[in-house]
């Protein structure tokens, strides 16, 4: 059955701030058409939501369903308070639950679910933040409770905590937002409570901090996400209610948003991700929608709403978009992630010429 997402609005906005006249909108059935020239539409789609370990586990033998039915289902592994999701080379997502004090992985192609947990008492996983994989797909999560680094190999055991400190504390005040350099082997990491961005190296040495407590160009009030794309390292600074893209070594380069809870405005933005277009996404908890900008700054859509139905959020918080543009939403108060996908002007002449 056909699911219709409604958009919002599609606004393209002015450098200047001064909104344009609207393009037209077309709704066909599950997908959005953002602009009306032709064959070279871009075209955003939803595609599924998922929530629970029963979503992966969908082809189940006839055998394993007749002990169902003698020794009643098992019990699946659902999402509690999703945060924060990444995917692999593999294919497989990777989503962190501090509600459930652990990390979903699911392998959709291979039909396998796993739940990585750790109860030691010292360096046990307590508040698993934000996620990111390496080129080997190794697993790194923030813990933002236990102020540290926790690394798991990409089957899921555990290899080692970085910023453990004598008696169990963590070298972080608030470690949240994380990103992997495998070619450079560095690891940047915001600690929001100390406005900084920490780079270290495999090992977790300190090699460099980025930023300081402030409003200007490169300063900090409670950064949280970030993410590597290119040249580019791009910060959620929450407090300051915009996104900062610096170069890898801090330097900035340009700044995107503004407090605000109008549309292209920021009054809680979540995750951030970047389209193969270098369209930049960002999730915005107060007005439970994606807005999607250009590096200049422009609005150029806008997607979501409140809500349970497809494509309607209730507090979206981390986001992620894939090689193939796929977009991973983490609808966090809904117990789920939602999934779409953007197809570009490339690849919407790729599907013409076919």
């Amino acid at each position: 059955m056909a699911i219709s997402l409604v958009l919002l609005s599609l606004v393209p906005v002015a450098a200047g701030g001064g909104p344009k006249s609207k393009a037209k909108i077309e709704v066909a059935g599950p997908e959005l058409l953002l602009d009306a020239r032709g064959a070279d539409q871009r075209k955003l789609s939803y595609e599924r939501s998922f929530s629970s370990e029963r979503d992966v586990r969908t082809k189940r033998s006839f055998w394993t369903r007749l002990v169902d039915v003698v020794a009643g289902e098992p019990e699946f592994h659902n999402l509690v308070r999703p945060y924060s999701v990444v995917t692999d080379s593999q294919g497989r997502v990777i989503v962190t639950d501090p509600g459930a004090r652990g990390i979903h992985i699911f392998d959709f192609g291979q039909q396998k679910y796993k739940f990585i947990s750790r109860g030691k008492e010292n360096d046990g996983l307590h508040s698993p933040q934000c996620v990111a994989v390496d080129a080997a797909d190794n697993i790194y999560v923030t813990d933002s409770e236990a102020g540290k680094i926790f690394v798991f190999e990409a089957n899921g055991k555990f290899l080692r905590v970085i910023g453990s400190l004598k008696g169990g504390e963590g070298f972080f005040k608030r470690p949240t937002g994380i990103a992997v350099d495998s070619q450079a082997r560095r690891i940047f990491v915001t600690d929001t409570l100390r406005n900084k961005i920490f780079v270290l190296d495999m090992q977790g040495i300190v090699l460099q901090t980025i930023g300081k407590a402030g409003a200007g160009n490169g300063e900090f009030n409670l950064p949280t996400e970030l993410r590597l794309q290119g040249p580019d390292l791009i910060v959620v600074d929450a407090m300051n209610f915009r996104l900062q893209v610096l170069d890898r070594s801090g330097g900035f380069r340009y700044a995107i948003g503004r407090i605000g809870d109008g549309r292209g405005e920021f009054f809680r933005p979540k995750g951030v991700g970047v389209d193969s277009e270098g369209h930049l996404y960002v999730a915005e908890g107060l007005s439970m929608a994606v807005q999607v900008f250009d590096t200049e700054g422009s609005l150029l859509y806008y997607f979501g709403g409140k809500g349970t139905g497809p494509g309607e959020f209730q507090f979206p918080a981390g986001l992620w978009i894939d090689r193939n543009d796929r977009i991973f939403v983490v609808d966090s108060f809904n117990r789920r992630v939602q999934v779409f996908h953007y197809f570009g002007v490339a690849q919407r002449m790729e599907g013409v010429k076919q």
